[in-house]
C-alpha cells in the first residue's frame, strides 16, 4: 500500500556501526568499539532523530549494525530518552540486535521498559569450533544464558541468526544446530548461507584455497532447514526466515499510541497471510515500502528518492554537529526500474506477488512487462501462476537471486 503525501514515514532503520571485533565474513560498514567516538556517535544520532522526527511515526522499528548491544546503559538511555521526547516511540514492532556476548540483565530490562519488543540475536553457530571459524566473540553457552536473560527482562519475540555451509560444517552439525535452537523456543529463525563478499577474510581464504565450496552439501542443508522447522511449526515467508505463527497478522497488538495498522500487512487477502512473527521491518523492504535510515552507511527511500549516509563515523558525526544529515549521496530510479527492483525483493517471499497488490504499490502490471520471464521461470519450476498472482517454487526459493536478477534485466532492458 503506498503512502499517501503528507502521511508520515512507519518504519525507521538506525546503524550501529560498533563490533567488538570484525567477524571474517562481513562486509557491512562496522569498526572497532571506541568510548569516546560511541559518545560521540550517541549525541549525533539524537540530533539526526531531531532532524527527522516530523518525517516519521514509526510502526517499525529497527536498530542494526554493527552491534546495538554494544552501547552500554547510560547511552542507550540517552537515544531512548530522546526518542520518547521526539514521539518516536511505542512502534508495534521494535528490534534491536544483539549479540550473545554483551546482553546483559540491566540493559535488557532498560530496553524492554522503553518498548523494545523484539531481540535478534545473532548466534550463527551454536559449534564452538565454527564460532572461532567464524571469528565470532561469543561461545555457545553464552548464546543459552542470553537467552535466559531476555526471557527473564519479558522479551516474547526472539529472533536467532543462523548460518550454514560455513566452512567445515557438516550436515550433522548444521541438524544438531537447528534441533538445539528450535528447543530453545525462539519465535523466529533468520538462516543464511554463508555468502563470499570480497575484501573479507573468508573470502581472501577461499580465493587463497583453503577451503572449497560444496555447492550439494549447501543445497541439502537448505532443505534440511525447511524440513526441520516445517516440522516445528514455523512457517517460512522469505528465502532465509522462518516464523511462528501465533494470531493473525491483522491483529496483532496495536501501539502503545492506539493508532490502528493501516499498513499492507493489515490488509492482505487469505491467500497471502503471514505468520505473525514475521520480522514486519524486513517484509516492508521486500514489498517496496518507505523506511528512513539513521546512522553512519544507513540508507533510506523516501519520496522515491533513495539516500545514504556516509559510511565513515566521524565524518557522520562532524555533519550532524553541524546540524545536517550526512547524506553522501542521493538516487531515484525511473518508476519502472524502481518496480522492477521490487518486483525481484518481493519475489523472495513464499507469498510472491498478487498482480492487484504489485500494480498498487508500483503502478505498473506484470502480467505486461514480466511476461516472457515468467513464462520461462514457470517452465523451468522456478515459479507457479495462477489468475491472482505469480510466486517460486520450492526449488525456485533456494535460487531467487537467479530469478531476481531476471526481473532486473527484464527492467533494465524496457527502460
Amino acid at each position: 500500500m503506498l503512502r499517501t503525501a503528507g502521511q508520515p514515514v512507519e518504519y525507521l532503520y538506525i546503524h550501529v556501526p560498533f563490533c567488538a571485533s570484525k567477524c571474517e565474513y562481513c562486509a557491512f560498514y562496522s569498526e572497532a568499539s571506541n568510548g569516546e567516538l560511541i559518545n560521540r556517535y550517541v549525541a549525533a544520532l539524537v540530533r539526526e532523530l531531531e532532524l527527522t522526527a516530523s518525517l516519521c511515526r514509526p510502526q517499525g522499528i529497527f536498530f542494526g549494525g554493527g552491534t546495538p548491544s554494544l552501547l552500554n546503559c547510560r547511552q542507550w538511555e540517552t537515544v531512548l530518552q530522546a526518542m520518547h521526547r521526539l514521539g518516536l516511540d511505542g512502534a508495534m514492532e521494535w528490534t534491536v540486535e544483539c549479540n550473545p556476548a554483551t546482553v546483559s540483565a540491566d540493559k535488557a530490562r532498560l530496553l524492554r521498559e522503553h518498548g523494545v519488543n523484539r531481540i535478534s540475536m545473532g548466534v550463527q553457530s551454536l559449534d564452538e569450533a565454527l564460532l572461532d571459524r567464524l571469528g565470532r566473540i561469543h561461545s555457545r553457552q553464552q548464546v543459552f544464558q542470553s537467552f535466559d536473560i531476555l526471557r527473564g527482562a519479558g522479551f516474547e519475540n526472539i529472533n536467532l541468526d543462523l548460518m550454514f555451509a560455513i566452512p567445515g560444517q557438516t550436515m550433522e552439525v548444521w541438524q544438531r544446530t537447528l534441533d538445539e535452537a528450535i528447543a530453545l523456543g525462539t519465535e523466529h529463525l533468520s538462516c543464511y548461507e554463508v555468502i563470499y563478499e570480497e575484501d573479507t577474510p573468508l573470502f581472501q581464504q577461499l580465493q587463497a584455497g583453503e577451503f572449497d565450496v560444496d555447492e550439494d552439501l549447501a543445497c541439502d542443508m537448505y532443505e534440511a532447514l525447511r524440513d526441520r522447522t516445517g516440522e516445528a511449526g514455523f512457517v517460512q515467508y522469505e528465502v532465509a526466515n522462518f516464523a511462528k505463527r501465533t494470531k493473525p497478522i491483522g491483529v496483532m497488538e496495536s501501539r502503545s499510541r492506539g493508532a490502528k495498522d493501516n499498513s499492507w500487512l493489515a490488509t492482505l487477502p487469505p491467500h497471502h497471510s503471514l505468520p505473525s512473527r514475521a520480522c514486519r521491518h524486513n517484509v516492508n523492504y521486500w514489498r517496496g515500502g518507505e523506511y528512513l535510515g539513521l546512522g553512519p552507511s544507513a540508507a533510506e527511500f523516501v519520496n522515491g528518492v533513495r539516500t545514504k549516509n556516509w559510511p565513515n563515523t566521524r565524518l557522520y558525526c562532524d555533519q550532524l554537529e553541524k546540524g545536517r544529515r550526512a547524506i553522501e549521496s542521493r538516487d531515484e530510479l525511473p518508476p519502472l526500474a524502481r518496480a522492477g527492483e521490487i518486483a525481484a525483493f518481493g519475489l523472495r517471499m513464499n507469498v510472491g506477488w498478487c498482480f492487484d497488490e504489485f500494480r498498487s504499490v508500483t503502478g505498473f502490471d506484470l502480467r505486461e512487462h514480466w511476461a516472457g520471464e515468467m513464462e520461462s521461470l514457470v517452465a523451468e519450476g522456478f515459479a507457479e501462476r495462477d489468475e491472482r498472482g505469480f510466486r517460486l517454487t520450492r526449488r525456485g526459493l533456494r535460487f531467487a537471486d537467479l530469478a531476481g536478477e531476471r526481473v532486473l534485466k527484464t527492467e533494465i532492458a524496457i527502460a
